[in-house]
């Protein structure tokens, strides 16, 4: 007989899974399918094809029907590189009311949660289907959650009703910010610095464009948000460098100069007016430079793309999940989720899960045993709705 683990002991199996995004994601997507399988459950994988190292993972159980509620997570954590940890990352250590670990509140928490409700489901044979999705390199910029949606489509029912589990304190989140990050290499001249006029500095061309961006929050900042922008803290679209990388000593003009402009965009705005107002401003930037020398330029590679939540009037996803905690209030977030991908797939999408996104990415991650405890409790109700049909 298989065995069945507690929602505890399966968030410790996965959190033992170092899947940092820059690293595999097999030996949890190989332990979970096998886990499943266990349990009469047959999960499909999609391999990515330009990773093969990297994998999702879904699952339907109940009627072969449309209609399913989805309980979507992320497999891959973020680096623990620098970072001053009192306990081993990769083991669950218990402590003064905590879980600690890599992952256990963003988010192999409500990923244990999830794979333990789709057992439950399984075994106490529910009248409405539901479905798990576990997707990779969410914490690289969503990258795969996409093909994974597009995988599912011709491979399981769809879902009508999306739940992604990120830390929200078990409250019902109905919008957030999207995203957009832009990989750009400024490319310069070399010459001596005593003769800097004659050649192309990529660190301080690229300067420009940064320059660009702090008067782009600065007028941002100063005008009066919309209905829905004003929902959000901060209240306004943002465009953000946090690391920069370039040239090669400091009496030579830089040849390079490479670092990341990422935008996160208030509902109401539009990602591509972002999206052509930096491409402007760095063609000009590029003209400059070109007319200096002709081998200088810019050049920009799109990093990430995750499109915003927008509240739904009317929301299946939302309705669901105020139902069965009994939140009422308004929530939004500044930080993107796979929600909005599945919004933009035809999928109800709502953001729900246990833990405090303070507590993630950061040295000695933990989550509550009460907010593990909440979210324990939030997926026996499911369940048993899905049992009623």
């Amino acid at each position: 007989m298989a065995e069945t683990l507690s929602a505890e002991a399966i968030m410790e199996k996965l959190v033992s899974f170092p899947t940092v995004s820059r690293d595999t994601n097999l030996p949890l997507v190989d332990w979970v399918e096998d886990y499943l399988a266990s349990h009469g459950i047959e999960a499909h994988r999609w391999p990515d094809p330009d990773q093969p190292e990297k994998a999702a993972l879904f699952a339907h159980v109940g009627p072969w029907e449309d209609g399913a509620v989805v309980l979507s997570g992320h497999t891959d954590v973020v680096p623990i590189d620098g970072q001053p940890w009192d306990t081993d990352p990769f083991t669950v250590v218990e402590r003064d009311g905590k879980y600690f670990g890599r992952g256990t509140c963003d988010m192999k928490g409500f990923d244990a949660l999830a794979i333990w409700a789709l057992v439950e489901a399984k075994a106490r044979g529910v009248e409405r289907p539901l479905q798990l999705a576990l997707s990779f390199d969410e914490e690289i910029g969503c990258t795969g959650a996409p093909p994974m949606i597009e995988a599912m489509q011709p491979v399981l029912p769809k879902g009508s009703a999306v739940i992604v589990g990120e830390p929200s304190m078990m409250k019902a989140v109905t919008g957030h910010k999207g995203g957009q990050g832009f990989d750009t290499h400024v490319v310069g001249f070399e010459v001596h610095s005593s003769i800097m006029h004659t050649g192309v500095n990529a660190i301080m061309s690229g300067a420009k464009l940064i320059d660009w961006a702090n008067h782009q929050n600065a007028a941002n900042m100063s005008k009066a948000p919309g209905e829905v922008a004003a929902m959000f803290d901060p209240p306004f679209t943002t465009l953000h460098v946090g690391q920069i990388t370039g040239g090669t000593a400091h009496n030579i003009t830089a040849k390079d100069c490479h670092f990341a402009m990422d935008f996160r965009v208030v509902p109401g705005e539009s990602a591509e007016d972002w999206r052509e107002a930096y491409f402007a401003k760095v063609a000009e930037v590029a003209a400059q430079m070109k007319a200096v020398h002709p081998e200088a330029g810019i050049h920009l590679s799109k990093r990430f793309d995750v499109p915003g939540l927008v509240p739904e009037e009317g929301g299946e996803a939302e309705a669901l999940v105020r139902q069965l905690t009994g939140d009422n209030a308004s929530h939004v977030v500044s930080y993107g989720t796979e929600a909005g991908q599945f919004q933009a797939a035809g999928y109800s999408a709502v953001v729900c899960g246990p833990g405090d996104i303070a507590q993630a990415h950061q040295p000695n991650e933990y989550i509550t045993v009460d907010q593990f405890n909440a979210g324990k409790a939030f997926m026996e109700c499911l369940v048993t709705r899905l049992q009623e049909g």
